[in-house]
C-alpha cells in the first residue's frame, strides 16, 4: 500500500471496530459510558480550573475531544479528554502571557489547542509513532509527579479559604504560609468533609461517582454552616451548557510565541495517550497502531479548538474505569460524551451552590492519584539512568516551568539512549555446559577458560560511527590482556552497521593478518550481509570468513589453528578441539594420536 493510501486509511470513517461490535457490545458500552460520565462531570470542571479556564471549557473538552479521539484513535477502551498533566502545562505556559480566565487567556488556550492538533496530526500522518518509543517512560513519571505537586500546592490556598497564589511550587507555598492568619475555618471544614467523602466512596467502590458525592456533601456542609455569608467563595454559574462553533484567532505572532508550549503539550499528550493505549492493548490482547492514535489525538484537538475545547489526551483513570465497567469498543467513550451532555443540562443550574473549597479538595484528590509512588520506587531501584531521567524531569518541574521540564526530560531520555547506543556491550564469550547443552557465557564474569588462539567476541548494540571509539577501546583491552588472537566476531546482536562500522571490521582484519591471525564473522541476517557487501567489507574479509552459525565459525577456525599450540593446550574449551591432535605421552616420540 502506498504512503498516500495509508494516510487516507488513517482518516477513514470506516473504523474496524464498527463492524465487529454487536448488539450486546453496544449495550455493554452504554453501561460503561454512563459510569464514565458521572466521573468526568466533576473532573472536567476541576481540570478546567487547573488549566485557568472557566469550568465549562473542561466539560466541552470531555465531550468533543472524547468523541473525535475515540472514533479515530487506535485503542478500543482508552477514553480521551481533559487531563491534569496537560491542564497544568497549559496553565504554566499561558499564565505569564495573560490573566487566567480572561478573554485573552481563553483565546490563547484555543490557539494553543489548534497548534497542538496540527502538530499531532502531522506527526501521525508522517508515521512518527515509532519515535515515541525513544522517549523513556520515566519522563512521564517524573513530569506527572511534578505536575501533581504543582496542582496540589495551587489548591492549598482555596481549600483553606485563601487565595491560590501565583508562580511555581515554592513561591505558592510561601504565599500560603504568609497568609495563614486569614485562614477560614468554614472553608477548612468544607474541604475536609469533601476530602473524607471522596476517599471513603473510592474505598467502597471505584464505580461510585465519588467526586459528585463528595461535592454534594461539601455543598450541603457549606449550606449548613452558612458558608457563603461567612466569606467562603462559591462557584459562578456556568457561562454556557453547549459550545459555540468559533474559529481560533490564528495570529502569526501569537502562534510563534506559543510554538514551544504547543510542542510541549503535543509531546505530553502523545506520550500519555500512546502509553495508556499500548498498556491496555497488551492487557486485552488487541492490536494497537501508534500512528493511528496520533491521528486521532490530533484530529480531536484540532476539532476541539473550534468548539471551545482546550488540549486533551488519554486519561488513565477514565480508561481504567471504562475497561473495568465492561467496555467493548470506542462506542463506550462516545456514549460517555452523550450522557455527560445530558447530565450537564440537568445539573448546570446547581453548580453555583458548590463551594470553592469543596472543588479544591476534589482537585487535591486528583493530584494525589497522579503520583505513582510504586512506579517511582521501581525506577529508582532498578536503573540509574532511568532514575536520572526521572529526577531531572521532576526537579525541573518543581523549580522551573512544567513545559521546560518536558524538554529537559526528553533531552535527558535521548541523551541516555544515545549514550547506551555509543557504548554497546563488547564481551568475550566461552563455552560451558548447562543441562548438557553447550552455551556461551561471558568468560570474565563466569571465570571460564578461553582458547589460546581464538577469541570469541560478541557485540550487543549498533556498530556505527558513535560506538566505534568505545568498541575499539574494548578490543585493545582484550589484546593487552592476552595478546592478539584470531577473532570470531558475532554480529547477531548488531542491528545497525554503517560505513564507520564496516571500516572498523576491515581495519581489525588487516591488523590481525599482519600478525598472522584473522577475523571471522557470524552473520545470518540478510540485511546485515547486504550492508557488509555494499560497503565492500566482504571484499577484504572474503566470503569464506563469514559464517551463519557459531558451530560453523568455530569448526573452521579450530581447523586452521596451529597444531603446535594445540599439542600443548590443556584447555581445549571447544567441542571441535577433539578433532585436533593431542599431546604424545613421550616428548621424544614423533608420532601423535587424535584427542578423544
Amino acid at each position: 500500500m502506498s504512503s498516500t493510501g495509508t494516510k487516507f486509511q488513517f482518516l477513514s470513517f470506516n473504523r474496524p471496530w464498527l463492524r465487529d461490535t454487536g448488539k450486546d457490545g453496544f449495550k455493554a458500552d452504554a453501561i460503561a459510558g454512563l459510569t464514565n460520565a458521572t466521573i468526568v462531570l466533576p473532573q472536567g470542571v476541576a481540570f478546567a480550573i487547573i488549566a485557568g479556564l472557566p469550568p465549562e471549557y473542561g466539560l466541552f473538552t470531555a465531550i468533543i475531544v472524547t468523541v473525535v479521539a475515540a472514533f479515530w484513535g487506535s485503542s478500543r477502551v482508552m477514553v480521551s479528554g481533559p487531563t491534569t498533566a496537560i491542564s497544568a502545562v497549559l496553565f504554566a505556559s499561558l499564565s505569564s502571557l495573560a490573566l487566567p480566565g480572561s478573554e485573552a487567556y481563553i483565546a490563547l488556550a484555543l490557539v494553543l489547542t489548534f497548534m497542538v492538533g496540527v502538530l499531532q496530526l502531522a506527526a501521525g500522518l508522517a508515521g512518527l509513532g515509532g519515535l515515541i518509543s525513544f522517549i523513556s517512560h520515566s519522563v512521564i513519571v517524573g513530569f506527572t509527579a511534578a505536575a501533581a505537586v504543582l496542582i496540589g500546592v495551587s489548591q492549598l490556598g482555596p481549600a483553606l479559604g485563601l487565595d491560590g497564589g501565583e508562580g511555581g511550587v515554592m513561591h505558592r507555598l510561601l504565599q500560603v504560609v504568609g497568609n495563614m492568619n486569614d485562614l477560614n475555618l468554614d472553608a477548612v471544614i468544607i474541604a475536609s468533609v469533601t476530602l473524607v467523602s471522596v476517599t471513603a466512596c473510592a474505598r467502597i467502590s471505584r464505580r461510585l461517582p465519588n467526586y459528585i458525592i463528595g461535592l454534594a456533601l461539601g455543598a450541603l456542609t457549606g449550606y449548613l454552616l452558612g458558608a457563603q455569608e461567612a466569606g467562603v467563595k462559591m462557584f459562578e454559574p456556568l457561562g454556557a451548557v453547549f459550545p459555540d462553533l468559533r474559529a481560533p484567532d490564528l495570529n502569526i505572532n501569537t502562534m510563534s510565541t506559543l510554538l514551544p508550549a504547543a510542542a510541549a503539550v503535543a509531546c505530553v499528550g502523545l506520550l500519555e495517550a500512546i502509553s495508556i493505549g499500548k498498556s491496555f492493548a497488551i492487557r486485552r490482547g488487541e492490536s494497537y497502531d501508534s500512528n493511528q492514535e496520533m491521528v486521532g489525538q490530533g484530529l480531536s484537538n484540532l476539532t476541539g479548538s473550534f468548539f471551545q475545547c482546550y488540549a486533551g489526551s488519554g486519561s488513565f483513570t477514565r480508561s481504567g474505569l471504562n475497561a473495568e465497567s465492561g467496555a467493548r469498543s470506542p462506542m463506550s467513550a462516545i456514549f460517555a460524551a452523550g450522557f455527560l451532555t445530558v447530565l450537564l443540562v440537568l445539573l448546570a443550574p446547581y453548580v453555583r451552590f458548590v463551594p470553592v473549597p469543596a472543588m479544591a479538595a476534589v482537585i487535591l484528590c486528583v493530584a494525589w492519584k497522579l503520583v505513582n509512588i510504586s512506579e517511582i520506587k521501581h525506577v529508582l531501584v532498578a536503573s540509574r539512568s532511568e532514575s536520572f531521567i526521572l529526577v531531572a524531569t521532576f526537579l525541573t518541574g518543581i523549580f522551573s516551568e512544567l513545559d521546560f521540564a518536558i524538554l529537559v526530560g526528553v533531552v535527558a531520555s535521548l541523551s541516555v539512549f544515545l549514550n547506551k547506543s555509543a557504548h554497546p556491550v563488547v564481551a568475550v564469550g566461552a563455552p560451558t555446559k548447562i543441562n548438557n547443552r553447550r552455551v556461551f557465557m561471558n568468560a570474565e564474569l563466569h571465570d571460564l577458560p578461553e582458547c589460546l588462539q581464538i577469541r570469541f567476541v560478541r557485540i550487543e548494540g549498533p556498530l556505527f560511527f558513535a560506538s566505534i571509539e568505545h568498541i575499539e577501546r574494548e578490543f585493545r583491552k582484550m589484546e593487552a590482556k592476552d595478546g592478539v588472537k584470531t577473532c570470531i566476531l558475532n554480529l547477531k546482536g548488531v542491528g545497525k552497521i554503517d560505513l564507520a562500522g564496516a571500516d572498523f571490521i576491515v581495519s581489525e582484519a588487516k591488523r590481525a593478518r599482519d600478525q598472522g591471525h584473522d577475523v571471522h564473522l557470524i552473520a545470518a541476517n540478510p540485511s546485515v550481509l547486504n550492508v557488509l557487501r555494499r560497503l565492500n567489507c566482504l571484499d577484504v574479509l572474503g566470503e569464506d570468513n563469514v559464517h551463519a552459525h557459531k558451530s560453523e565459525a568455530i569448526a573452521a577456525n579450530v581447523a586452521l589453528a596451529s597444531d603446535a599450540i594445540c599439542m600443548t593446550c590443556s584447555v581445549r574449551c571447544f567441542e571441535e578441539c577433539k578433532d585436533k591432535l593431542a599431546p604424545t605421552s613421550d616428548p621424544g616420540v614423533g608420532n601423535t594420536v587424535p584427542m578423544v
